[in-house]
């Protein structure tokens, strides 16, 4: 099973007139275009694998005709439960051309969460990794239902099948976020919402001829497949990927690749600068930095500020596709903290409790609407036409952040009028761990709620009111949550009250549990 099996052998070209597919278009006018420029560098440390855009169309069509063998037709989904992987990009292209829809899955989410997402979106298919291969099969039980990643690659697929026609409104990523009910929500996005996206990604990033991206992010967040990794290859700008993030793999890469820009969330931009080989590294080739986080502590930018290197901020969600408002490299050190200006295709409200817009100066909720929001939540956004705008109001998506725009346009983020805890760059919804405490004998009463934490931003932390004789201990809470929910939405303290903080309506008052508990 070697990974270069199609080197010698001759190949089908991309035929755009074959191709009704406006991803896989775009991906074939660069094999013919761009056929022997850099495409991917798969920074594997099992194999070093580097080829061209040429290649990377031959591994697209192998691809494709192993998942039509595999019955993959248009409307299924394709769940994908690994690490970083260059074959995810490629999948995600025969996706494309199939009229199916690619489903990342959160390797850090336990399985019990993963089981909820695929009854959910009822997967036709899941591609996994050697490392995931024990909980792939107790995700998905029958081999039929199953496959490892290489073997989409390393035997010669069968001749292709008729492709179906697709068109823009096709549903091409499903990418689960957690619901404010505790139930994940799957945000469907299209084919022509992920190419608005790559507009609005190439805009903010000024992409050009001399631009390498060093992408380490996990790609199961639009974050790490949808900010700068799709569209720098849409562009034909070269990514070196790597399966993790890792400081000393990513200050190494910089050194010895010379990329010019990457991603990063405030826990991995800290964990950079922290790094022993920090201090010395050669930052020279970095044009720029971008981080996804709505805020990112001053100190953060500020290391990197010092060395020269700009960082620039991409604000949005899983539901806005994600950029939405763009803070660019030129503007990154003059205006340390904002969030910058809206995409050129975005509209950006900030509205008042009544959905009216608030005036320059003052705070209100940001409101996105754009070609690259979401076409709504699984599964309704995929019945038909009829149900875009499902999970938004009026086509804009409220997205529960409160910003305020200066008189430039510029817009400052400034807090979240929901629950939601960002903690290194994960979002973590209070009522999924709430959920899951209620069922804890002896809890009587709880609230999650985040806390500030220099390191991750914030940290969840639950305070529990106990029933009158039941006896209950940090250890015992934290044993119950274990193995149910991913170990970065494990409460950091869990600290026992005689009652929680109520409106006259008895709701219980966050903010007034923050206030108890220190925050």
């Amino acid at each position: 099973m070697h990974p270069h099996i199609d080197k010698h052998k001759p190949h089908r070209q991309p035929t755009l007139a074959n191709e009704s597919s406006p991803l896989a278009q775009a991906f074939a006018r660069l094999a013919l275009e761009r056929e022997h420029q850099p495409a991917i560098h798969f920074r594997d440390p099992a194999k070093d694998l580097q080829y061209d855009f040429s290649k990377l169309w031959r591994r697209v069509d192998r691809v494709t005709g192993h998942l039509q063998r595999h019955g993959l037709q248009r409307g299924d989904r394709l769940a994908w439960l690994g690490l970083n992987h260059e074959l995810m990009l490629v999948a995600l292209v025969a996706c494309a051309r199939l009229g199916a829809t690619l489903l990342p899955l959160n390797v850090r989410l336990a399985v019990p969460e993963l089981q909820r997402v695929l009854m959910d979106a009822t997967p036709h298919l899941l591609v996994h990794d050697q490392t995931h291969a024990d909980a792939a099969q107790a995700l998905m039980p029958g081999a039929r239902q199953r496959c490892w990643v290489d073997s989409l690659i390393a035997t010669e697929s069968p001749p292709l099948a008729p492709l179906p026609a697709v068109d823009g409104e096709a549903p091409l990523l499903l990418v689960y976020t957690s619901g404010t009910t505790g139930l994940p929500k799957g945000a469907v996005h299209t084919q022509a919402g992920v190419l608005a996206n790559a507009r609005a990604s190439a805009w903010a990033h000024g992409f050009g001829p001399g631009d390498k991206v060093l992408s380490v992010l996990p790609l199961f967040h639009v974050g790490g497949l949808c900010i700068q990794t799709l569209p720098a290859l849409l562009a034909g700008v070269p990514v070196v990927l790597h399966p993790r993030f890792d400081p000393a793999a990513w200050l190494a890469d910089v050194q010895a690749l010379r990329p010019t820009l990457s991603l990063l969330v405030p826990a991995t931009l800290r964990a950079v600068f922290e790094h022993p080989a920090w201090a010395n590294a050669d930052l020279a080739c970095l044009r720029g930095v971008f981080t996804g986080s709505s805020t990112v502590p001053l100190s953060y930018l500020q290391a990197f500020h010092r060395r020269g290197v700009p960082v620039g901020q991409v604000y949005g969600s899983t539901e806005t596709g994600p950029v939405s408002i763009v803070l660019g490299l030129r503007d990154a050190i003059a205006r340390e903290g904002a969030a910058g200006w809206p995409a050129p295709e975005a509209r950006v409200k900030l509205i008042d409790a009544q959905g009216q817009p608030v005036p320059t100066g003052h705070t209100g909720e940001i409101c996105v609407q754009a070609p690259n929001v979401m076409r709504g939540y699984w599964p309704g956004a995929n019945a038909d036409a009829g149900a875009a705008g499902l999970g938004l109001h009026g086509g804009r998506f409220h997205t529960g952040d409160l910003g305020v725009c200066g008189a430039d346009g510029c817009i400052t983020v400034v807090g979240r009028a929901k629950d939601m805890i960002i903690s290194g760059g994960e979002n973590i919804y209070p009522a999924e761990i709430e959920n899951l405490l209620a069922d804890l004998p002896g809890v009587q009463e709880c609230a999650v709620v985040g806390l500030p934490d220099e390191r991750w931003g914030e940290v969840p932390v639950a305070a529990l009111v106990p029933t009158p004789g039941a006896t209950l201990t940090e250890a015992s809470v934290l044993a119950h949550l274990s193995g149910r929910i991913a170990k970065f939405k494990l409460p950091r303290r869990v600290l026992l009250l005689d009652a929680l903080p109520k409106s006259a309506l008895g709701k219980v008052v966050k903010g007034d549990v923050v206030r108890v508990l220190g925050g």
